[in-house]
């Protein structure tokens, strides 16, 4: 009998103060996604990929500035709805969700992925939860 592992998700969210299509291309588009995607100011992400469509695939460069440590984030969208969602599958099989919400002159968006075992969930949901700030700081800088 195969034995099936429980799968933890972390659910992070943040509204962002600008139109749902500037917050979606800014989210998808990898000369944009090098500006924010980093949960420190120590860390940098040099480069970026993304053949944004279901079945094609991402990656991005994350790496501390001092060179110590680094590593390519990458997976494969699963479903792409313009302006609506985005789902994928990383590279570890774990999947995640993120959902971008209309609000008038803003946008709520709401990331859900699933923990991986090695860090805790709350250094997890710190870590995403961060450079979700980043991007908020970034998108909401380019007005």
């Amino acid at each position: 009998m195969e034995t099936k592992l429980e799968t933890t998700s972390i659910t992070i969210e943040a509204t962002i103060n600008a139109l749902v299509e500037k917050v979606w291309e800014f989210w998808t588009q990898p000369e944009h996604i090098t500006l924010w995607n980093f949960a420190s100011p120590d860390w940098h992400s040099p480069w970026a990929k993304s053949d944004l469509r279901v079945g094609g695939k991402f990656s991005s460069r994350m790496e501390a500035k001092d060179g110590s440590f680094g590593f390519e984030f990458e997976g494969v969208f699963t479903v792409v709805n313009l302006n609506k969602r985005i789902e994928y599958t990383m590279f570890d099989n774990r999947k995640a969700i993120v959902v971008f919400e209309n609000q008038a002159n803003a946008t709520r968006v709401i990331e859900t992925f699933d923990a991986e075992n090695i860090n805790s969930i709350e250094l997890q949901r710190g870590g995403w939860q961060a450079i979700l700030n980043n991007f908020k700081e970034y998108a909401e800088g380019q007005f």
